[in-house]
């Protein structure tokens, strides 16, 4: 009895092990700290767009999930949201503060797609970026 009671504590250990990994797993996959990663290219709001609106699934293959640098002008300000040149949305993780409209600047985030609907190239966790 004594071999069996050991057995099924060691199965009990792993399964336990195993659940406990799988879900440390799955809460933290995919959060990036985007700030601190290398930018992986450096373009203009208008190249970037164009880039998207030619050729998608090219442009998904080389920016999606990546960290870019962006630049192009400020026209639209929202809490959490700036619009370059009217084409590219980027997102920040708290209220932009000491941005303003017809400002040129210069965005790095992560590219998360092109909107059809909006007409726009989608960044997220985005911040202002000073080489």
């Amino acid at each position: 009895m004594t071999k069996a009671l050991k057995i099924s504590a060691i199965i009990i250990l792993m399964l336990a092990l195993s659940f406990f990994s799988i879900r440390y797993y799955i809460n933290n996959a995919g959060k990036r700290d985007i700030a601190s990663e290398t930018t992986t290219y450096e373009v203009s709001s208008k190249s970037i767009f164009n880039e998207f609106t030619l050729n998608g699934a090219a442009s998904n293959m080389k920016y999606l999930e990546k960290p870019v640098s962006i630049s192009g002008v400020v026209t639209s300000i929202h809490d959490k949201e700036i619009t370059l040149d009217n084409s590219v949305n980027c997102t920040f993780l708290t209220s932009v503060n000491g941005v303003k409209a017809n400002q040129n600047v210069t965005v790095k985030g992560r590219v998360i797609g092109f909107d059809d609907l909006l007409g726009e190239v989608k960044l997220d966790q985005c911040s202002i970026y000073k080489k």
